[in-house]
């Protein structure tokens, strides 16, 4: 009998991977976005999660407009917090396992070398102290967890930096590029395949997934050009040349030490999973 996955989020730039990948490998998958299951109302949750009885319950919905949550903590908290705090006890109650996607915001960005898993968590904003605050409730809530953070994230589904910079390539022969924050660009098919070899195993706990290797958004935008080949001089800048509401990490570069250490594959280099995408986009 095939295992039923429960997705959240599913009209999402990663909920739309998953939902493909999981029913590609044989799944049966129930893909839900806020139409259909809204995860700050918990009686909506317990409903839906007990008649389905999953095996699987992969939560990637979210309030993800970081600068938006600093004007609305509330909301931010109500379901990046509330929400997954729901469908944590609901997922408990029928026995699932549960995946919930969480962030490299969870860091403020001043450490010098790669944050491992068990680097002490100090969100900057509102909405990295949110998605912490969620975390919080999948370790005291749930029995069979993995919480999952990631950073950078991009693919074929929904608006992300690469889809932006391909766009703005085409319309301009300049461009200023942030500098001075340095992370890991995640592809959402590696980081939808790292999620469903976790799953497959009993190795519960808190993983970093992203690509392999780091870069700062100035290089990365340059090597989009140069692998997509269309021709911008790219300008390095400052984050003060680019004032946002929120303040984010300049330093989230990941260390893999939990997928090292459980025997799991590590994901291919940023620059890899790059080209791949371009050209099967």
């Amino acid at each position: 009998m095939s295992q039923k996955v429960l997705i959240t989020g599913a009209n999402g730039q990663l909920g739309k991977e998953l939902v493909e990948l999981f029913t590609e490998k044989g799944f049966e998958v129930y893909g839900f976005g806020r139409d259909k299951m809204d995860i700050t109302n918990q009686a909506q949750v317990q409903k839906m999660i007990s008649i389905l009885k999953p095996n699987i319950v992969l939560h990637s919905a979210a309030h993800t407009q970081v600068d938006l949550a600093e004007s609305e903590p509330d909301q931010a908290f109500l379901i990046n917090a509330y929400g997954t705090r729901n469908v944590a006890v609901a997922a408990e109650a029928v026995g699932a396992k549960l995946v919930y996607v969480s962030t490299d915001y969870v860091f403020d960005g001043t450490n010098d070398e790669p944050y491992n898993e068990f680097s002490p968590t100090s969100p900057l904003g509102v909405y990295g102290k949110s998605k912490l605050a969620g975390e919080q409730f999948v370790r005291d809530l749930h029995s069979k967890f993995f919480i999952v953070r990631t950073s950078w994230v991009y693919g074929k589904h929904g608006a992300n930096f690469v889809k932006t910079m391909l766009k703005l390539g085409k319309e301009r022969k300049e461009l200023s590029v942030v500098a001075d924050q340095r992370g890991c660009p995640t592809y959402t098919l590696d980081l939808a395949n790292a999620i469903l070899e976790l799953v497959n195993s009993e190795k519960y706990g808190v993983y970093h997934i992203s690509n392999s290797g780091s870069c700062s958004w100035y290089e990365f935008a340059k090597a989009i050009f140069e692998e997509a080949d269309i021709e911008v001089k790219v300008h390095p800048c400052g984050t003060e040349d680019f004032p946002r509401v929120a303040p984010r990490p300049s330093f989230s570069t990941f260390r893999h030490m939990s997928l090292e250490l459980n025997g799991f594959t590590l994901p291919r280099s940023w620059r890899d999973a790059l080209i791949y995408f371009l050209n099967n986009k």
